[in-house]
């Protein structure tokens, strides 16, 4: 299992958002500035900037966290095309358009405090992932 951290906005609405678009698991949410997601391999840990502890507190320069960043986690999706349109009729923002790659096409999704999620349908067999649940 790999697990990523975000650093959102509105912890409510991430959740609703990773849940109800991407096939995401509510593990946990003990505390308002805190959630623990999950789909297949992935743990996806949710934290608000948070001055009172966490993993949303400044880091020790004093510098606060906040959202945003191109460094990705990506979900490999079935048909890339259907799910776009899904999701911009969903409100959903994207930062490009579908690209074709060499192993495949993606396009940047961003969640509602602006995080990266690259949505990816591999095109050779090579760049498919093991045994990764796909959203459709």
């Amino acid at each position: 299992m790999v697990q990523v951290r975000y650093i959102v906005t509105d912890i409510e609405v991430a959740i609703a958002f990773y849940t109800q678009q991407l096939d995401f698991h509510l593990d946990m949410h003990p505390a308002p500035a805190f959630a623990m997601l999950s789909r297949g391999d992935l743990r996806l840990v949710l934290s608000v900037p948070d001055p009172a502890g966490g993993g949303g507190q400044p880091i020790p320069d004093g510098t606060h966290q906040a959202p945003g960043g191109w460094n990705r986690f990506a979900i490999q999706v079935s048909d890339l095309v259907s799910m776009v349109q899904r999701l911009r009729k969903a409100g959903a923002h994207f930062r490009n358009e579908i690209v074709t790659g060499v192993g495949g096409k993606q396009i940047i999704l961003e969640d509602p405090s602006g995080n990266p999620i690259e949505l990816f349908e591999p095109i050779i067999v090579e760049a498919r992932l093991p045994s990764n649940p796909q959203v459709n």
